[in-house]
């Protein structure tokens, strides 16, 4: 049973997110204490469900919002109402209440975040042993909460505090130390200068409790201190505001490397000693390079805006397959998953957003992890004289790129887009010079051969709103308006979609 409108619209996904801050016009606080318990309890009884006993053990955590005690309180009144466990984490990233199933041996966790949103919004993560809530169980979890299908306990739960960012970061100091094995091995970041931005999210302990632990010099490093407000910038590696901060302190400070979390620390980017981005598809083939080494002919699973040069770059130079997917981080996962499953090595899932997840780390997607796999790199390379520059440096970037992002006008949207979807394929399949990529797995792909355009546009669905983004990447000046022109003449003839940004870059 679905729940009903007032219910649904918190579904974002695979999490819950709602305005928890009032005062923003046009967006009444909806993410109010009666909501967060409701759909707690109806957490509590969905795992359960599953476990068949009350007691269990529930981790708590939260970023650095100024919602996150007010909906803390409220979570762990619900949880402990329902006869559950509860572990206060306090202030922590994503990934490490995920790891808290893990260390702690949780029965389930809860993470109180909403990513990169403003700072009036706020919403919740669940995790598993097995990881995330997939979109299905949010519906369940939000039908529950809307039916009040709860948990009659007859005993209420505990409630404990425990630091367990300082294990977590223990870990990825222990990890780095192994992998670089230095002559001075507690102290394998020593002579290097690195800097990180944390955009007054979660994530400025990876200065304090990891690089600096190491030996790393972090003077330089920006906005560490946790500030819901986010009054800096928007902790988000694909802000271009936040990665011209974290440029700028790398030139500024002379790093030999540089890094920038979003709030939540699910995803990063990084720098070189330049000051150039490390970035979307530079950071999908620096994390391949590294995943591959011992998988050789390896499978890296993407998301469908990845461009043609590093297509290339993966299978030309590094050996690997490129397996294009659909946009969400939980896609490219469990397309990995998959994979894996059917007996096909695919060490990494990663989206051009920064959303990285390993195998090796349980296919979490943690931003922390990927940068110290990439620093183990960084100083395994400097032992030999040589840097993470050159690792990458057979890449092809697009000399031309554009995203542009059309409203869908019909109520019902995804019928509206993918029709607009199929009448496009129609079209393209009767001009010769369009040529429909074979493995695109999302929307339709159509290349242009260096006469046309010398690249490709990439039209789809949003993955949650009534949206169609439309991606254009060329190798030639002059490319992107040129495949746009030709992608006019099919567009000015649909129905229900609002072309007017497009018709806007065309003229």
């Amino acid at each position: 049973m679905a729940a009903d409108k007032f219910w649904s619209h918190f579904k974002s996904g695979t999490d819950i997110r709602g305005v928890a801050v009032d005062g923003v016009e046009g967006e009444p606080l909806d993410l109010t204490d009666e909501v967060i318990e409701k759909i707690t309890k109806a957490f509590a009884c969905f795992i359960y469900e599953k476990a068949g006993k009350n007691g269990l053990s529930v981790a708590v955590g939260h970023d650095s919002r100024i919602s996150a005690e007010r909906i803390k309180a409220a979570v762990i009144k619900a949880l402990v109402k329902s006869g559950m466990n509860v572990i206060d984490c306090g202030l922590s990233s994503t990934p490490a209440m995920f790891m808290t199933t893990v260390d702690l041996k949780c029965d389930a966790s809860i993470q109180i975040t909403a990513s990169h949103h403003p700072y009036h919004r706020n919403g919740l993560k669940f995790f598993l042993p097995t990881g995330g809530l997939e979109g299905k169980d949010i519906s369940v979890l939000l039908d529950y909460a809307e039916r009040e299908h709860f948990i009659i306990s007859s005993k209420e739960g505990t409630v404990k505090t425990e630091n367990y960012m300082e294990r977590y970061s223990k870990n990825l100091c222990d990890m780095i130390k192994k992998g670089v094995n230095a002559d001075d091995y507690d102290h394998p970041l020593k002579g290097y200068k690195i800097v990180v931005d944390a955009g007054n999210g979660a994530g400025g302990f990876y200065a304090e409790k990891v690089l600096k632990v190491l030996g790393a010099d972090t003077e330089g490093s920006r906005y560490l201190e946790p500030d819901g407000m986010f009054p800096n910038h928007i902790p988000n590696p694909e802000n271009e505001k936040a990665m011209e901060s974290i440029c700028e302190a790398v030139k500024e400070s002379h790093a030999d490397f540089g890094v920038i979390f979003d709030t939540d620390v699910d995803r990063a980017g990084c720098v070189d000693s330049f000051g150039n981005e490390i970035n979307r598809n530079r950071l999908i083939a620096l994390a391949s390079a590294i995943a591959l080494e011992g998988n050789e002919g390896g499978t890296i699973v993407t998301d469908s805006v990845t461009s043609s040069g590093l297509k290339e770059f993966i299978e030309k130079d590094l050996g690997g397959v490129h397996h294009r997917f659909k946009r969400g981080y939980k896609n490219v996962i469990n397309e990995s998953i998959r994979l894996n499953n059917e007996g096909i090595n695919s060490p990494l899932a990663i989206e051009t957003s920064g959303h990285a997840a390993l195998r090796e780390n349980y296919f979490l997607d943690d931003g922390a992890y990927l940068i110290t796999k990439i620093i183990i790199k960084l100083a395994c390379l400097g032992k030999e004289g040589k840097t993470l520059t050159e690792l990458t440096s057979a890449l092809k970037e697009p000399v031309e790129s554009k995203e542009i992002r059309m409203k869908i006008l019909e109520e019902d949207f995804a019928a509206c887009g993918n029709g607009i979807i199929s009448a496009l394929e129609e079209y393209a399949e009767s001009k010769s010079d369009w040529h429909i990529a074979p493995d695109n797995r999302e929307g339709i792909r159509v290349s242009f051969d260096k006469e046309n355009g010398d690249g490709w546009f990439l039209l789809r669905l949003s993955v949650h709103d009534p949206i169609m983004p439309l991606n254009i990447e060329s190798d030639s000046v002059g490319g992107v308006k040129k495949i746009a022109k030709k992608l006019f003449e099919f567009l000015k003839t649909v129905q229900g979609l609002d072309i007017s940004p497009f018709e806007d870059f065309v003229k």
